[in-house]
């Protein structure tokens, strides 16, 4: 079987939207593991100063992309949720967004941006690129991971011959990778999930959702996994760009986690909010569009510590989250 020679079996997972940073990935680096640049949320020309700060790193790094979604959204139900959370969203003193009809996240510059200045590594999520895209940055020099949430899209991604899957399960924080967005993604636990993935593909694979200490390490190397990613566990560390708010829940006893479409309309797991209790069961599956619409409300939330209207993205396992320099928190981690 192929390996992914990594020197270390913890990974940072990129966190787009601002806990990932350079410092951040700096402090992986140093401490002997793989991170990525969170290109999502980033302009092309964002993204190539954040992959200019990266390359004095002292280890390999990555980038990690959002696939566009293909499929039209429905955009009269975007509309009426639009108007549904309209006042709540007043409330708070900001407005709704607009209905943003066609947003790839600048796909195609920051595709042409890694094939000019190519890094180490690239790994994408929410769906497979394309045969021409997977060629031009291998051509480029660059390594692919391939994010898949069950054996059916581990399959799928396997035929684009891959250096190794990242196989989410139900447990992490963020949004679920799912090819579809439309369908409620499973709900298999981590070790499972690599398990049926390795059997059925044979590709290195890297676990990600839910780990939390040295035994959830163990448990997904057991089943197969070469490598783990984690991301909610590095959220507290010093270098993390992580928001005053977002910090305070995540160290809050009363906080849980839920699955959630209500900021974003795509599937996330993040600490439950009125808000979302509130609109979760009316949002459509109708990412980015939703994203556009909460996105000032959960910028001005952010901005003034209101916990119940911004995203608390975070993994089943916050709660063993530690304020401590990144190299500690990774280094906990190992079996």
């Amino acid at each position: 079987m192929r390996s992914l020679s990594l020197t270390s079996p913890i990974m940072a997972a990129p966190m787009a939207g601002g806990p990932t940073t350079p410092a951040l990935l700096r402090a992986v680096a140093d401490a002997g593991s793989l991170g990525f640049v969170a290109a999502g949320y980033r302009t092309a020309a964002q993204l190539a100063e954040d992959v200019a700060a990266s390359r004095p790193l002292s280890g390999d790094f990555g980038v990690n992309l959002f696939v566009p979604e293909r499929e039209p959204v429905d955009l009269d139900a975007v509309r009426r949720y639009r108007d549904l959370i309209a006042a709540e969203v007043a409330a708070t003193g900001a407005e709704v967004g607009p209905v943003v009809e066609d947003d790839d996240d600048e796909w195609d510059a920051k595709v042409d941006l890694l094939t000019r200045d190519p890094v180490p590594w690239v790994s994408f999520t929410f769906g497979l690129p394309d045969v021409g895209t997977v060629q031009r940055l291998r051509r480029a020099g660059s390594r692919l991971l391939l994010t898949v949430t069950d054996v059916g899209e581990a399959r799928a991604a396997a035929e684009l011959d891959p250096d190794g899957l990242v196989v989410q399960s139900a447990a992490a924080g963020g949004h679920r990778g799912t090819f579809d967005q439309r369908r409620e993604p499973g709900t298999e636990d981590l070790p499972s999930l690599v398990g049926a993935v390795v059997a059925a593909t044979g590709v290195p694979v890297i676990a990600a959702g839910g780990v939390s200490g040295a035994a959830a390490v163990r448990s997904a190397l057991d089943a197969g996994a070469e490598a783990v990613a984690v991301g909610t566990a590095l959220l507290l560390a010093d270098e993390a760009g992580t928001r005053p708010t977002h910090r305070e829940a995540l160290t809050d006893p009363a906080s849980t986690t839920t699955t959630m479409r209500a900021f974003t309309g795509r599937v996330a797991r993040g600490i439950r909010t009125s808000f979302s209790d509130r609109y979760d069961s009316t949002a459509p599956p109708a990412y980015p569009a939703i994203h556009h619409l909460t996105s000032p409300m959960r910028r001005r939330a952010a901005q003034h510590g209101d916990r119940d209207h911004v995203h608390l993205w975070a993994g089943t396992g916050f709660r063993q989250g530690r304020a401590l320099p990144a190299r500690e928190v990774l280094a906990a981690l190992i079996p």
